[in-house]
């Protein structure tokens, strides 16, 4: 007794022009990544509301935004080996599901502490989809349009912080909180009848039939008491506090566990460290890392300053971060097309320098600086942000077999996710510090206090460059 062929993953028909059938698919995955990245950037905005009217603290409420984190470090791993196990489409529709039973949750939610947990459910979901679409597009396309169908994993970048912002600040004042919520039910149902119209490719393994349990229990906890840690830090203003040293020291502890039982376990780890050996994909994660800690840094930072500086209420900080969007989107066009050509290394390298250049701008902020030169220089960042994102997801994939592409993806979107974890605690920490030396601060020191911390993020995106040099300078010779 036969079975047939599993179904082919959608191909080109052209060298020029992309597959129908993959534009679709594309765009599927897209909506519900889409729909992840808006809803953290939305919940941001909200959290003084639901200070107030479940009577707690910000503190309290602060772990509406840390558990979801937390739920997201805990599941990037185990989606590598899950994709192999169950299948792209599988997976697809059950973290879709599991997202969506969490965000009703979320807005039946009675408490803060009943959000807070419902807010692990959606996290969970949403910690699968994110690497679930890098790896779907990725086999998807193949190494000759991998950089023009990747480009698609920053469309959730470049939305989330203009239109998050803005959509939760509308929701907030206009209508109840949990709307915040709910939108994202007709979303997630608009993707998962979607998902029943397109081709997934082929992603089962029969030797991934057994999980790696041991290192699943290692890594989830390392990450999440590393991110813990981190998220302390920006709440007590400080690394050197028993809050953040003891969950980093056990993080790190935990985390070198899981690196010993990685190289010598017999069995297939959780995410495989052997993949580092690989030139390009040891570059690309290295370069992930610092340049996700500048770019999540910024993104803090920016709508911060126009808040607390100039006065902006969170409606329009967002729309002042429109030229950010802007600048994404032209780049995500041009620069997924120019990498399918020219090779990865030249357009990191060019993304990383016009990201440089819009940043030192910023160092250079005051309180009544021009509106036309911020939102010139958010453009131009926008520009960098995009161009480096899309050059640095496909050139991870560079060198490596098309089974290995699962792992690889869980991989690069953990040390994505601690990049801007560590980033966004840094730059937290300093901007406090330097608000705290200002004694009684106005408009002009506060001012002057970004300014400095936007150095920072100016040092982490030179910082980048350097594992930049590994990126190959060709792109790839065949599909």
């Amino acid at each position: 007794m036969t079975t047939a062929p599993p179904a082919p993953a959608p191909t080109l028909t052209s060298e020029d022009r992309l597959s129908p059938e993959l534009v679709k698919l594309a765009l599927t995955v897209m909506l519900g990544a889409v729909m992840v990245s808006l809803d953290a950037t939305m919940v941001n905005v909200a959290l003084d509301t639901l200070a107030r009217d479940f009577a707690t603290s910000v503190a309290t409420i602060q772990w509406i935004s840390t558990a979801y984190l937390l739920a997201l470090a805990i599941a990037i791993p185990a989606s590598g080996w899950a994709i192999e196990r169950f299948g792209a489409k599988p997976m697809w529709i059950t973290s879709t599901a599991v997202f969506t039973a969490g965000s009703i949750l979320c807005g039946l939610a009675w408490s803060a502490g009943s959000l807070i947990l419902f807010r692990v459910v959606q996290g969970i979901g949403g910690g699968l989809i994110l690497p679930l679409m890098q790896t779907i597009l990725a086999q998807a396309a193949g190494p000759k349009r991998l950089a023009r169908v990747m480009a698609a994993v920053g469309v959730p970048a470049m939305l989330a912080p203009v239109l998050g912002p803005m959509l939760g600040g509308l929701i907030v004042s206009d209508a109840s909180w949990r709307l915040i919520f709910y939108i994202n039910v007709p979303i997630c149902l608009a993707t998962l009848l979607a998902t029943r119209r397109v081709q997934m490719p082929d992603t089962r393994r029969p030797g991934a039939m057994r999980l790696d349990l041991v290192g699943l229990l290692l890594l989830s906890p390392a990450l999440a008491a590393l991110i813990y840690g981190l998220a302390q830090a920006g709440t007590h203003g400080s690394f050197t506090d028993s809050h953040v040293l003891v969950p980093l020291g056990a993080g790190a502890a935990i985390l070198l566990g899981f690196a010993v039982h990685a190289l010598r376990t017999r069995t297939e780890p959780i995410i495989d460290l052997r993949l580092f050996r690989t030139r390009s994909f040891a570059g690309a994660s290295a370069a992930v890392f610092f340049f996700s800690m500048a770019m999540l840094g910024i993104t803090l930072l920016i709508p911060l300053y126009y808040q607390q500086v100039r006065g902006q209420d969170a409606l329009h900080a967002g729309l002042l971060l429109a030229p950010q969007g802007l600048g994404l989107a032209v780049a995500l066009f041009i620069a997924s097309r120019l990498a399918d050509r020219i090779g990865p290394r030249p357009i990191m390298l060019t993304g990383l320098a016009l990201t440089a250049l819009a940043t030192l701008v910023y160092t250079r902020v005051g309180a009544h600086t021009s509106v036309l030169l911020l939102s010139a220089a958010l453009a131009l960042g926008g520009l960098g942000i995009g161009a480096a994102l899309v050059s640095a997801m496909a050139g991870a994939y560079h060198g490596l077999t098309r089974g290995a592409v699962p792992r690889a993806t869980s991989s690069i979107r953990s040390v994505q996710q601690l990049g801007g974890s560590f980033g966004i605690a840094i730059l937290a920490v300093v901007l406090q510090q330097q608000i705290s030396a200002a004694g009684h601060p106005n408009a002009a020191s506060l001012a002057a206090a970004y300014g400095h911390a936007f150095w920072w993020a100016l040092a982490f995106t030179v910082l980048a460059t350097l594992p930049t040099l590994l990126l190959p300078a060709r792109p790839p010779a065949g599909r």
